[in-house]
């Protein structure tokens, strides 16, 4: 006997088994009991309960649109592009796919699919491959005082609709010790385009640090026309005041132990530095060159040119609840495309890498030199495995194994070897 007949049954004999007297109510509940094969203590509640209601249909399971081809190849595409986000991961799907197209030569149906697919469905169908990862933050600014009460305290929120004004910091590459010399990274990210400009630096001694921004400068597709940076020494002192001074850039600075005061910075120390070089320690000459060539050259463009990357608009308090609201996801290159104070030569010397890199190949490019300078770390001084949990892998770690499922799943011959060096800027 089905549920719904039971139901019905139920609903029928509950008005009379209310009415009935007591010896009639023993007969409708053996009969209960026998049709429906119930124990008679739970038949009694069942009959003395309120009248029963329609039971809910069970909802049908929902078939499967993307089938694995699919998501494989979307996989991939995750995997090479360092596991973004499913709405950045959305919109670097039309980047990719040609040069995508050119390697595996999906069908037509599963390219449709995967423009089509939804940031909804990407995160339920890339759940079980997401990985949640330890991580660690090691502090090494010293406030600076020489100029402190000359170079005024930003606090307010960004509100600003051309390029040019940035907030800059150092990420140090320490290890689990502070002391001698060590490499940082100078990172600078565009508050209006999300360009993110990352250099190399031995210690922390201001004349480096000034060059440093200077050559950041002239490689910005855009004119300088702010620096809000951190409390430290190495940016509050005379070097870097008087080359803001020259050139007419408005300089402020943070407050000391207030991060949220460079929300935008803080952010990419992860994506752009951590995510990719962890927190080991490199504080050789070779390691500076090797780490500098690869800022100036493949993650300047792969970060630029083909990972889009989301602002916030606005935040919305909904009750007790605070909406973030951000908007379409775009790389930099198309955000500064649009502004009309960048640098035409410069745009169009980049539209011209854009169309003949392969992000794929970049990635490998990318992932061997990674190789390369991690041979290079002083692992005596670094965090080890115990200390740290699962290791960060750097985001191209397994980029070459689903392009060879891919030639499984698609019948093709993938190229998978060790490709030339992309074009530099």
């Amino acid at each position: 006997m089905s549920q719904t007949s039971k139901w019905e049954y139920r609903k029928a004999i509950c008005p009379r088994y209310h009415k009935a007297s007591k010896a009639l109510r023993r007969l409708i509940l053996n009969e209960f009991c026998q049709i429906c094969g119930s124990n008679r203590k739970y038949a009694i509640r069942l009959l003395n309960s309120s009248p029963p209601q329609q039971p809910k249909p069970q909802k049908r399971k929902r078939r499967v649109t993307y089938g694995h081809q699919v998501i494989s190849l979307l996989t991939a595409i995750w995997e090479t592009a360092g596991y973004p986000c499913s709405p950045r991961l959305k919109a670097l799907l039309p980047l990719w796919l040609p040069w995508a197209k050119k390697r595996c030569h999906p069908p037509a149906h599963v390219e449709g699919q995967i423009l089509c697919i939804s940031p909804a469905t990407i995160d339920r169908r890339l759940k079980a491959k997401k990985r949640v990862l330890k991580n660690r933050r090691y502090g090494r600014t010293k406030p600076g005082t020489l100029l402190k009460h000359h170079i005024p305290i930003k606090t307010d929120c960004w509100d600003v609709s051309t390029p040019g004004f940035t907030e800059v910091d150092l990420v140090s590459h320490s290890g689990n010790s502070a002391d001698g010399e060590f490499l940082h990274s100078l990172n600078m990210t565009d508050i209006h385009t999300t360009w993110v400009e990352s250099r190399a630096v031995m210690g922390k001694g201001q004349t480096r640090v000034l060059d440093a921004m200077q050559a950041i400068e002239h490689a910005l597709p855009f004119q300088l026309r702010g620096i809000d940076s951190e409390h430290g020494s190495a940016f509050l002192n005379a070097h870097l005041k008087a080359f803001c001074d020259r050139k007419g850039i408005q300089f402020t600075r943070g407050r000391p132990y207030k991060k949220d005061d460079h929300a935008h910075i803080e952010q990419k120390h992860w994506t752009h530095v951590r995510n990719i070089f962890g927190y080991l320690r490199y504080d050789s000459q070779p390691a500076l060159e090797a780490m500098h060539e690869l800022y100036r050259h493949e993650l300047r463009l792969f970060q630029n040119l083909f990972l889009p990357s989301v602002k916030l608009l606005r935040k919305v308090r909904v009750g007790s609840t605070l909406k973030r609201l951000s908007d379409t996801p775009q790389t930099p290159f198309e955000r500064i495309s649009v502004c009309p104070g960048a640098d035409p030569t410069k745009l169009a010397a980049l539209q011209k890498l854009k169309g003949s890199t392969d992000p794929f190949e970049l990635a490998k490019t990318i992932e061997r030199k990674l190789d390369r300078i991690s041979q290079m770390a002083t692992h005596r001084l670094s965090p080890t495995t115990q200390e740290t949990g699962p290791q960060t892998k750097p985001f191209t770690r397994i980029e070459t194994e689903p392009l060879k499922k891919l030639s499984q799943i698609f019948g093709v011959h993938v190229n998978v070897a060790t490709p030339n060096t992309p074009p530099h800027s």
